[in-house]
């Protein structure tokens, strides 16, 4: 009785999965079987679709640019998280107000965040070149130039680190304070003792944030298509150093009417963020340390 009871409750979850995830996923992967534009019945092309796209100089480009922008971004949002968790822990009775601050930025649309960072990233009167210009630098141009484009929206993506600095905040406040102590009476400096007992102590968290902040990195989209291929068009110069996977499949999808092509985009992207997943899961077993473990 109790085990039917349990599946009454799980019942809309079920029905939620099946309608809205496993139902179109199954879809998407028989679509990209056929060529298909939406005004025409499906014509079933076996894996056409996935010939192509190994050989479809954009996909590379696309797969490139994502990659780039992935291997910055997350160790920028850990490293910025980390420090940002650290004053936090140190604010005292004040910390409660200032949590709020670092995490409001996160409620931030995505689309008025690109226009924002359009303003603050202008190459000639930008507020973040003004910024560097007091200090003696001259800042590039972030939003034209193809060198510059991948690093200004890594800069972007760090306004909602927010989110990751109070998942540190609270993994730093469950570290036994004793492990401290007992590294300063073994004459221990900072950087060790962070090194050896912050570390180990918050590397579940970490874990968790790297995996989360890799497959989040590896589908790129709103600020980018936003800033770079919104109604205002491309800005000239810039190439195709902007184009991250997610957007070449969109466009395909919704400008070419490519639905079968871009399904089979869709299950590449799959297949990379479950190997790169594994790689992390894999690599977890040997860094990441729990609670209780020996």
């Amino acid at each position: 009785m109790t085990g039917r009871a349990g599946w009454w409750f799980l019942l809309p979850w079920i029905v939620g999965f099946l309608a809205f995830t496993a139902g179109p996923m199954a879809f998407s992967l028989w679509l990209s079987l056929n060529h298909y534009d939406m005004l025409e019945p499906p014509e079933y092309v076996g894996l056409d679709n996935y010939r192509e796209a190994l050989t479809d100089d954009r996909v590379g480009t696309a797969l490139w640019n994502t990659l780039f922008f992935t291997a910055l971004h997350v160790p920028s949002q850990v490293v910025l998280a980390l420090a940002l968790a650290g004053l936090l822990r140190r604010a005292g009775r004040a910390a409660g107000f200032f949590r709020t601050v670092v995490y409001l930025p996160v409620m931030t649309p995505p689309v008025a965040l690109a226009a924002l960072f359009l303003l603050l990233l202008n190459g000639q009167n930008g507020a973040v070149n003004a910024f560097l210009g007091w200090f003696g630098f001259t800042g590039p141009n972030w939003t034209t130039d193809p060198v510059w484009i991948k690093p200004g929206l890594v800069v972007m993506s760090l306004w909602t680190v927010g989110s990751t600095a109070v998942l540190y905040l609270a993994a730093l406040t469950r570290v036994p304070p004793e492990r401290y102590e007992a590294a300063r009476l073994d004459g221990a400096s900072p950087w060790r003792q962070f090194w050896h007992v912050t570390l180990p102590g918050i590397s579940g968290t970490v874990y968790f944030t790297v995996v989360v902040n890799t497959i989040a990195s590896l589908q790129v989209f709103t600020e980018a298509y936003t800033m770079f291929f919104g109604a205002r068009g491309k800005q000239s110069g810039e190439g195709d150093a902007a184009l991250f996977y997610v957007i070449h499949l969109f466009r395909e999808a919704f400008e070419s009417l490519r639905m079968g092509y871009a399904s089979a985009l869709a299950w590449g992207l799959f297949v990379v963020i479950a190997v790169v997943t594994a790689v992390q899961v894999r690599l977890s077993r040997r860094y990441v340390h729990y609670e209780g473990e020996r």
